[in-house]
């Protein structure tokens, strides 16, 4: 199943719970941890992590267990998240986790942990909100904003890759149509999440379907909490229905040893990027805080 609605996935104390073995594949994961106050402690063991508020604040303690921490790492260290109001006022402030390290969360607010399998260990760093590269893609009603705080020349790991793309109302996103799941010349192989936010408890629309590498066909209405796993095909367009600003949160990993997130188009949509020419952008973007 490749469409997971808010609830189906969870599994305490995460509210969205995605694993590799979960989702049938080897790599990419994502949990979601809605936090009130009491401390929330893991063990990361072989995937290394990112601690990214969508909601709130946290602060959160990295302890490293066996086998032995990437070197230099101190026996413990604490960062304090100042986090956001929600996915829709800019960028956050994060924390990487490395593999093999006992983290406690406590603050409260909606905690993303999008995660990979990794064997190389790194050390425990923070990024403030400010550092965190923003984009604007597309043009017209395929205007969308990417804050691209781990795309793979902006945040060094092993093979995890999250970037978060907000969508206006009525606007498409993750357009034309795109997929990376052969090893095709500038074509990277990945697994992908797409984790949705929509504001105003509203909806929107997410498309995945065939390509050489199998057949997969899904059309999925999605709110809020809902998870849509590409583990191959197109993907495109994601929707945002009139009136209801969508995010989505990407999470990617694949098996390369260099990180890339290159796609190949759709050829039969591939002409849509040149019609973005001399076309104005959306002027309700961008959202949030930018600096």
């Amino acid at each position: 199943m490749t469409y997971l609605p808010y609830g189906t996935t969870a599994n305490d104390p995460w509210s969205v719970e995605i694993t590799p073995a979960s989702a049938g594949w080897t790599y990419s994961g994502l949990r979601i941890a809605d936090l009130t106050d009491a401390p929330l402690s893991f063990d990361t063991g072989e995937e290394e992590m990112l601690v990214l508020p969508l909601a709130g604040s946290c602060t959160l303690t990295i302890t490293p267990s066996p086998p032995s921490p990437a070197p230099g790492t101190p026996d413990s260290e604490t960062f304090r998240l100042t986090g956001r109001a929600s996915v829709f006022d800019g960028p956050s402030d994060f924390v990487y986790v490395p593999i093999h390290a006992q983290v406690t969360l406590q603050g409260a607010g909606r905690i993303a942990l999008p995660s990979a399998r990794a064997t190389r260990a790194l050390p425990p760093r923070y990024v403030a909100a400010t550092e965190v590269p923003v984009e604007i893609r597309g043009a017209g009603q395929a205007s969308r904003q990417v804050n691209n705080f781990c795309a793979p020349d902006v945040f060094d790991c092993h093979k995890l890759m999250a970037v978060e793309v907000l969508t206006p109302s009525g606007n498409w996103s993750s357009y034309p149509p795109h997929k990376h799941d052969t090893p095709n010349p500038g074509e990277a192989v990945l697994e992908e999440i797409y984790y949705f936010e929509v504001a105003d408890q509203g909806i929107g629309y997410q498309r995945v379907y065939s390509s050489e590498r199998g057949r997969i066909d899904t059309l999925a209405e999605v709110s809020s909490g809902d998870v849509v796993l590409v583990p191959y095909g197109y993907h495109g367009p994601s929707m945002a229905a009139p009136g209801y600003d969508l995010y989505y949160l990407n999470v990617l990993a694949g098996p390369a040893e260099q990180r890339s997130m290159a796609f190949c188009d759709d050829p039969r949509h591939a002409w849509i990027r040149s019609s973005w020419e001399g076309r104005l952008i959306d002027p309700r973007l961008p959202f949030g805080r930018t600096s």
